[in-house]
């Protein structure tokens, strides 16, 4: 099992990277933002829960994968950005109102979920980043490397979480207010929108 010693060093570290603003900080402000806490929090869970998926992948090896293969990885990349440049179109183009009793765009908590998942689970950087993060961390004299490693992916699921939803909830509350500016409810989903596409091609854009 992990050393307290050591579990505290990764604990400091991750509060530290979840915490500055990076792509899944802004995809749950926007959603917070534009359509109400409870969106953004759920856009926070579809984000954990992609995490999950690249924690069991990385402990299984599939991301050792995707980082051996040049040819996978960018075709993982070009379907992310592309996903993501794709919700960003609908954004912009999209022609239904924001509800006029709360100002809150129609879009679920549930859709959002489903959304980021996909936006997470679709990002080989990611995958990439829990491939050569997470083994920092690992001491073959502690036993299990894969129990370690699983706990390790876990910690960082409910850190990364924990910092969505402290984001969503502000967001939350800034969009209450903006929303009641019918500037505002004419362009959010145009620049909900922009920061998906900026987000799909800076992940394009990217580099192993």
């Amino acid at each position: 099992m992990i050393d307290l010693a050591t579990l505290a060093a990764y604990v400091a570290v991750v509060l530290g990277f979840v915490f500055i603003p990076g792509p899944a900080t802004l995809l749950t402000v926007a959603r917070a933002t534009s359509s109400g806490t409870r969106v953004g929090i759920a856009t926070g869970a579809g984000i954990a829960a992609g995490d999950v998926v690249h924690t069991f992948m990385a402990i299984v090896g599939i991301s050792a994968v995707i980082a051996a293969s040049a040819t996978l990885f960018s075709i993982v990349k070009y379907i992310g950005a592309a996903y993501l440049v794709y919700l960003g179109i609908r954004a912009i183009m999209e022609k239904t109102p924001a509800n006029p009793a709360t100002g809150v765009l129609a879009i679920s908590a549930a859709k959002a979920f489903r959304q980021a998942i996909l936006t997470e689970v679709l990002n080989p950087k990611t995958a990439l980043f829990f491939l050569a993060f997470l083994p920092q961390f690992v001491r073959p004299e502690n036993g299990s490397v894969m129990l370690q490693l699983t706990v390790l992916g876990v910690v960082f699921v409910l850190l990364g979480f924990f910092s969505t939803v402290v984001f969503a909830v502000g967001a939350g509350q800034l969009g209450t207010f903006l929303r009641r500016n019918p500037t505002v409810l004419k362009w959010q989903g145009k620049i909900v929108g922009g920061i998906y596409c900026a987000l799909g091609v800076r992940l394009a854009l990217q580099q192993r």
